[in-house]
């Protein structure tokens, strides 16, 4: 399927998310480090995690809208929203005494914003494709997002710390252009929409997920997702700062690798991987069982993530890494499509952003390992690792396909006995 093949709505979508990850890329890693820099480290801690527990909430609330109203009008209004926030921000480092207090404002208008549109981001993938072409859909747009990320975080290395206010207005001009597409080229086409069935909003947004709370298949892979992606978050975690500590420095040259750069040679190098070898893996595994080639996937990923938790030798960490990455490119685009089906047409929104709790917990779980390497050892740590790994494996397979075979069968018996 060639790109002009695509349907209209697919190629806004892949062309703006393409952007929108660019832009956060750049400026979100550093945000930290600017707020620490200005407020305070206590500070910059305590208002970027009351921002990423409002995202959540917010992701939720979208996902609920993008079901209850068309596609686009929550994209318009939201990404208008986030390019405004966008300007004030960078309006903002105009003065020599930055307005640090409209930044954060802005900042956090802005990751509402951004939660709030995610959901229907998102849902078009899902409304544009059908369950023969979603596969290999999502391995574009997965190649597409590690590729966006990768430049984004180029231009913020590059451009941040010396040409920050430059940074900022490119940002701002290419934000600005987003809600333009959105408006000129995404067709509102019919989709089947949520039915209000409660007066007050808060109490039809909790009834609204409470079905999908009770959706055990769904809910299993999304604890299962939740599991797997810990042990790849863990890279930026735990695994960093054991390296930063116990890596042993390898000098090319009088060029020294110490624990933070072998951390970032790990991390560029799973994003190489994925922008040369996504479409050939995906291709490969296509002539093959879906379930099988899930299941290699995971148990490559797995021995990946397993070593890497306690190696320290550089050569090891480079190939497990690869495995790693291997096996996430086997295993995620079947992931991601088979819970893509798994989704009501009239909730879809809703859907996605519960299947967001995925990439919370597992942030939250990678977070816990640093705890914990300070009581286990690297090798118990590996172990611990691996313990997750197995649970999130079992839940993601069988609420894949043992449990939602079963519910699909029940569900044919109950409509043949009506």
């Amino acid at each position: 399927m060639k790109w002009r093949d695509y349907p209209q709505n697919l190629r806004v979508r892949l062309f703006t998310s393409f952007f929108n990850k660019a832009i956060s890329s750049a400026v979100m890693p550093f945000m930290a480090l600017f707020f620490a820099e200005h407020k305070g480290a206590v500070w910059a801690g305590l208002f970027l995690g009351i921002n990423v527990f409002i995202s959540f909430i917010c992701t939720l609330i979208g996902g609920y809208l993008s079901d209850l109203f068309r596609r686009k009008t929550i994209l318009v209004i939201t990404s208008a929203t986030s390019s405004l926030m966008f300007g004030f921000m960078t309006f903002s480092l105009f003065p020599d005494q930055k307005w640090i207090k409209l930044f954060a404002f802005a900042y956090m208008v802005f990751m509402i914003s951004s939660s709030l549109g995610r959901p229907a981001m998102q849902a078009i993938i899902i409304d544009s494709t059908t369950s023969e072409n979603r596969k290999a859909i999502y391995s574009l747009d997965y190649w597409l997002n590690n590729l966006s990320m990768a430049i984004g975080t180029a231009l913020g290395g590059l451009f941040y710390l010396h040409h920050q206010l430059t940074l900022f207005l490119v940002l701002t001009m290419v934000s600005v252009g987003l809600p333009i597409v959105y408006g000129i080229w995404l067709q509102d086409s019919y989709v089947k929409t949520l039915k209000k069935k409660h007066q007050n909003v808060l109490i039809d947004i909790v009834a609204n997920y409470k079905l999908a709370f009770q959706d055990k298949p769904f809910v299993m892979a999304v604890i299962g997702g939740m599991c797997i992606y810990a042990a790849e978050f863990s890279l930026n975690s735990y695994i960093g700062v054991r390296l930063a500590k116990e890596f042993h420095s390898v000098f090319i040259g009088h060029f020294e690798i110490a624990g933070v750069r072998m951390l970032s040679i790990l991390n560029i190098q799973n994003m190489l991987l994925v922008v040369l070898l996504a479409f050939m893996i995906t291709k490969f595994t296509d002539r093959f069982d879906k379930k099988k080639v899930l299941l290699t996937g995971l148990l490559l990923y797995g021995v990946g993530y397993i070593t890497i938790t306690s190696a320290n030798i550089w050569y090891v960490l480079i190939v497990f890494n690869l495995i790693a990455t291997i096996g996430e490119l086997i295993y995620s685009p079947i992931a991601n499509a088979e819970k893509a089906n798994m989704m009501p047409e009239d909730k879809r929104g809703s859907y996605s952003a519960f299947s967001g709790l995925s990439f919370s917990g597992a942030d939250l779980l990678a977070k816990s390992t640093i705890l914990l390497g300070a009581y286990l050892v690297p090798t118990m740590m590996s172990v611990y690792i691996g313990i997750i790994l197995m649970i999130g494996t079992f839940m993601l397979y069988s609420g894949l396909f043992i449990f939602q075979t079963a519910k699909r069968k029940e569900e044919i018996n109950q409509l043949t006995q009506g």
